[in-house]
């Protein structure tokens, strides 16, 4: 070959560069394949080459939180927003959530309130103040309270620890005054779970405590309900007493039936209009839309009778979306659901405010966050 020839095939070689954009890239290819150790690997090496950027190590530290690795994904969070960009405080929430998942309840308060006096307007500011009050709910409770967790309906109990919770009953006045004020609180899934509590305990006093709620005018229908459920599994002598439709009736529980509405085609075509709009998107897959109905129907049984007047479908349908988008933490804001339903950013927050009251979505989201989390995994493996 000539020295001509191979001066021309040199000129042609070019050293290709490989800068962050391009692990980003592969990262991302990689990730939506749910090859995350691959898309991690990556990631990581967007931070190695660019580490002064705070959105490559943000994108390492989100996916950590996905995988599993808590402490490390916050360690990354701490360092971004104290050492990167301190206006990128949406890191202090996510801290917050990951705390709660390692259990430190005490940790996740104070990143919660971190994050509130830091971004007082925030777009997760709702959501953190409802996650405050549900820790503070919950603080008051378990700190009287040290056998499994209510939301486990007792399940696996042994009967030793039935009995102590008995004994703790009977004994402790601070923890009858505890459950007492639980029951009667503005929290309606805490009530429901101390219901439980007083089927579990069963003696006289509960059962007492059992008639005197159902019997109680202010107390909510749904709850009386469940109230009758629990005095019948408790053995209580029938008829029971509860307080219905503005008078005191006398009922036998197997003569007494659960109102259920009367499906309306105004809540299917609210059902039908939010499904087609998220097949549109791409974004979501199968189990989703089985979510979205369960949530809607969840809801019009709650408040039924008194269901809302749908004025406009494509308000409720958003705030529906949105609901559900909430219940799964995913990465999509109100700005663009009302955008993809051409409403108003504050008739989907309306609309979403209306149905997270009601079924506390929330709080429902910091409880069963892990349980996704170990759904992802073993997906993975």
């Amino acid at each position: 070959m000539s020295q001509q020839s191979k001066k021309i095939m040199n000129s042609k070689v070019v050293n290709f560069q490989r800068d962050a954009s391009y692990y980003f890239e592969k990262g991302t290819l990689y990730y939506k394949k749910n090859k995350l150790d691959k898309a991690l690997m990556f990631f990581r090496k967007t931070m190695e080459t660019e580490p002064e950027n705070p959105l490559n190590h943000y994108n390492v530290a989100c996916l950590l939180s996905k995988m599993g690795y808590l402490t490390e994904a916050n360690d990354v969070f701490g360092f971004i927003v104290e050492k990167l960009d301190s206006s990128m405080t949406e890191c202090y929430f996510l801290m917050a959530v990951n705390f709660g998942l390692l259990e430190d309840l005490s940790m996740t308060r104070n990143y919660l309130k971190k994050y509130l006096s830091s971004s007082p307007e925030g777009e997760m500011a709702f959501e953190a103040e409802e996650l405050l009050e549900a820790i503070s709910e919950e603080d008051t409770f378990y700190e009287n309270f040290k056998y499994p967790k209510p939301e486990q309906k007792f399940s696996v109990l042994m009967e030793d620890t039935k009995n102590r919770l008995i004994k703790k009953f009977e004994e402790s006045k601070d923890f009858r005054n505890t459950l007492f004020e639980t029951l009667y609180g503005k929290d309606d899934d805490m009530s429901s779970e101390v219901i439980y509590l007083y089927g579990l305990i069963g003696n006289k006093r509960a059962e007492k405590i059992m008639r005197e709620f159902a019997r109680n005018p202010w107390v909510k229908k749904e709850l009386k309900q469940l109230s009758l459920i629990v005095l019948k599994e408790m053995g209580a002598q029938e008829p029971y007493e509860v307080f219905l439709e503005g008078e005191m009736c006398r009922v036998n529980l197997r003569e007494y039936s659960v109102e259920v509405p009367e499906w309306k085609d105004e809540w299917q075509e609210i059902i039908n209009y939010t499904m087609e709009n998220m097949k549109q998107s791409n974004l979501y897959e199968d189990y989703y839309f089985e979510d979205v109905q369960a949530i809607w129907i969840d809801y019009i049984n709650a408040v039924y009778p008194d269901v809302p007047t749908i004025k406009k479908v494509e308000t409720w349908a958003a705030g529906l979306e949105y609901a559900l988008i909430r219940l799964h933490f995913l990465d999509l804001t109100q700005q663009q659901v009302a955008n993809r339903y051409n409403v108003s950013l504050s008739s989907v927050s309306k609309k979403f405010k209306k149905i997270n009251e009601v079924l506390k979505i929330d709080v429902k989201a910091y409880h069963n966050i892990l349980k996704y989390l170990q759904e992802d995994d073993r997906e993975e493996d």
